[in-house]
C-alpha cells in the first residue's frame, strides 16, 4: 500500500448495503487486502470529506462450487476484504446515492 487512493478499491452496491445507506449511514467498500482500520478511516475522510465515526473491517470468504463430473471442489469466486464505515447522520457519500 503505497497511498490513501490504493485503499479503497470500489463501492459495494447490494441491496443490503442500499438499505445500510439508507437506515443506518453505513457505506460498504471493498479495500486491499492489506488494508487496516486506520488507513480506511483516513482514506474516506481524505477521499469524501466527511468524518468517520467507525470502521468494521470483514474478510468474505472465496465462493467454492462442485464439478459435476469429477466432484471437485473449484474456486467460483475469489475472497476479498470489506469495510463497512459508518458516518454521522447529516454526512453522505454522493456516489452511493445513485442519479439525482
Amino acid at each position: 500500500m503505497t497511498t490513501i487512493y490504493d485503499v479503497l478499491r470500489r463501492p459495494i452496491v447490494t441491496e443490503k448495503s442500499n438499505y445500510q445507506v439508507g437506515k443506518l449511514h453505513q457505506y460498504v467498500f471493498e479495500v486491499a487486502p492489506d488494508a487496516t482500520k486506520t488507513a480506511v478511516k483516513d482514506a474516506v475522510e481524505t477521499i469524501f470529506k466527511v468524518t468517520v465515526l467507525s470502521v468494521n473491517v470483514v474478510n468474505a470468504p472465496a465462493k467454492r462450487t462442485r464439478r459435476a463430473r469429477s466432484r471437485r471442489l473449484t474456486v467460483r469466486n475469489s475472497g476479498y476484504k470489506k469495510a463497512i464505515v459508518t458516518l454521522p447522520a447529516d454526512a453522505r457519500i454522493p456516489m452511493f446515492e445513485g442519479v439525482e
